[in-house]
């Protein structure tokens, strides 16, 4: 500190100006990092808060106070965390992890110019949707493909380009509503569409549709219920079905699978979920669905069927509104190659491999990190493993719980140690339930980094 400072400070406990203490040495590391105009925000409000006190003056004490103000702003808000909450695809938590491909094409795309609309061999604009149509029609069997931002612009966007301005039949057991802010009605209003309910909550018959049918229907939709099961005394109607009466009154027939998957989960012992290939060898014209769920790729909409639908909804003004930029459609692509030799897809796409975990494979990782566990809470809790249920989420198999194995804590003042394992350096999400905290082990697959911060909780 110059001699002056020392004279002003002493005088009065005014604080220095702005521009001295920004001078400060102390000062010089904070500017470096995160720039002279926060620093020098910062020390407005150090310079008010210390008015009339000695410490005002203090370039060390300053420059801790100014770091600790500045540290929000120092960091990313998007931070990783280790959900161990049971559910794998958890909309809060980011939904799919990307495979290593995957992430390897995105940082490619970021770092440096790409042809996202460029044709190399004619040395002419190109079409993005070039990158990955020609997989989702391999993978598919469908005659041409498009893709979104996500699958709820996916039903926009052929909504829209499809039946704006007419009705839309559909059954009242699928309105669904996902998230809070995904209504099949409000889309269909965004839309420009009219919906038409037919059947009830829990039954629908061939003869509902055929009987709502008139010359103002543009489309029969149906669409995955996704987030819940109507059970007992029901009926519904397969898409498949209604494939005969739309061609006979010429009307397309849109689908929503709403996660959508394009291999059949059964193979690795998992519930069966309709996939893409499914919809359009029944005759499906439109079928959409989610890129970033049990495809396990990055957040997009896909919508794969019939090629005269396909170029109309591609050419709808809204497309361009929706479409996706060059580091997700990176990212899709290589995801989409993953799946050209679905053998190895359990050893290459995180979200397969999480969901085909045994139950034995995660009890011994349980068995392995319980004496760490522990010991980081020491006395006053009680500890064990426990037998748990998780689920797929994302509105997959709403119905169908994963068989799991949780390191599970009991005692007084659950909610505050859950907040604990929140503040530490990679924050631990589980969830309390029936008098415990949970951590499911499903979904952890660095078991080093889990164990080296567990020093720094403070139950």
């Amino acid at each position: 500190m110059s001699r002056d400072d020392r004279a002003e400070g002493a005088q009065s406990s005014r604080p220095p100006s702005i521009d001295r203490m920004a001078n400060w040495p102390e000062l010089a590391p904070l500017i470096g990092r995160a720039g002279r105009p926060l620093v020098v925000e910062a020390l407005r409000a150090w310079a008010e808060a210390g008015r009339g006190t000695p410490t005002v003056s203090d370039p060390a004490a300053c420059a801790a106070w100014c770091a600790s103000r500045l540290q929000p702003l120092a960091s990313s808000s998007l931070k990783r965390v280790f959900n161990l909450t049971g559910t794998v695809l958890h909309t809060n938590l980011g939904r799919a992890l990307l495979a290593e491909e995957a992430i390897e094409a995105a940082v490619i795309a970021m770092r440096s110019p790409a042809t996202l609309e460029y044709d190399l061999e004619g040395g002419a604009r190109g079409e993005r949707d070039d990158h990955i149509a020609p997989w989702l029609c391999r993978l598919t069997g469908a005659e041409a493909a498009t893709a979104v931002n996500n699958n709820a612009a996916a039903v926009l966007l052929a909504l829209s380009a499809l039946a704006a301005g007419r009705e839309v039949i559909v059954s009242r057991g699928e309105l669904i509503e996902i998230g809070g802010a995904f209504r099949i009605p409000d889309i269909m209003a965004r839309a420009g569409c009219r919906l038409v309910e037919v059947g009830t909550t829990n039954r629908t018959h061939p003869k509902d549709y055929a009987a709502a049918i008139g010359p103002d229907t543009a489309a029969i939709m149906k669409v995955h219920p996704s987030n819940y099961a109507v059970q007992g005394f029901t009926s519904a109607v397969s898409a498949a079905e209604l494939v005969p009466l739309a061609r006979e009154k010429g009307l397309p027939v849109i689908e929503d699978l709403g996660s959508g998957t394009l291999v059949d989960l059964e193979t690795w012992g998992l519930p069966h979920e309709p996939t893409a290939r499914e919809a359009v060898a029944a005759g499906i014209d439109v079928v959409t669905f989610s890129g970033d769920k049990l495809l396990g790729g990055p957040q997009a909409g896909l919508l794969v069927g019939k090629t005269a639908l396909i170029e109309r909804i591609a050419k709808n003004p809204m497309k361009r509104a929706l479409r996706l930029d060059k580091v997700r459609l990176a990212a899709l692509e290589a995801t989409l190659r993953l799946y050209a030799d679905p053998e190895r897809l359990v050893k290459r796409l995180p979200t397969i491999r999480t969901l085909a975990r045994s139950p034995a494979e995660i009890r011994a990782q349980a068995e392995r990190l319980m004496p760490a566990f522990a010991s980081a809470l020491g006395d006053g809790w009680q500890t064990g493993i426990e037998a748990v249920r998780g689920q797929i989420g994302s509105g997959a198999l709403p119905v169908d719980l994963l068989p799991s194995f949780a390191l599970a804590v009991t005692g007084k003042g659950l909610a505050k140690l859950a907040a604990a394992f929140r503040r530490l350096p990679i924050p631990v999400i589980g969830r309390i339930q029936d008098g415990m905290l949970l951590f499911d082990l499903r979904t952890l697959d660095d078991e080093t980094a889990f164990v080296a911060q567990l020093r720094e909780l403070e139950p």
